[in-house]
């Protein structure tokens, strides 16, 4: 079974995608990038659904890149969750995928739609 951790500061949303997702795949969550990184290096998900802004406003970037950073979780995916793009008024979703700036997988925009959600999970750990 593939696995996924679910990392974002509100607890409600945590709980909405861990519904829609449990069906299938293995899920933990994590609150912060600091709880996320102690839940990486004991679960080894195949999916990081990340958050930008939880204890800082760039706290999911720092962490994507710490991912990426780490040749043992190079190749986990990485779906970015955010509404930084509007509150920001910036298309982050242009720059998924640029391995300096953004190196995430994908990108949805909050409010997730579970379908949404549910289809490029599936695409991504296809």
């Amino acid at each position: 079974m593939k696995s996924i951790l679910i990392v974002d500061d509100d607890r409600d949303l945590r709980e909405v995608m861990k519904t829609v997702l449990a069906k299938q795949y293995s899920v933990q969550e994590a609150g912060s990038a600091k709880e996320a990184w102690a839940t990486l290096t004991k679960f080894s998900p195949d999916l990081v659904l990340l958050d930008v802004m939880m204890e800082s406003l760039s706290a999911g970037f720092t962490l994507a890149r710490e991912i990426r950073n780490e040749e043992k979780y190079r190749n986990v995916k990485i779906l970015m969750i955010t509404n930084i793009d509007r509150e920001k008024n910036i298309d982050f979703k242009s720059e998924a995928g640029d391995t300096t700036w953004l190196p995430v997988d994908d990108y949805i925009v909050k409010p997730v739609d579970p379908q949404d959600l549910f289809a490029k999970v599936q695409k991504l750990l296809s």
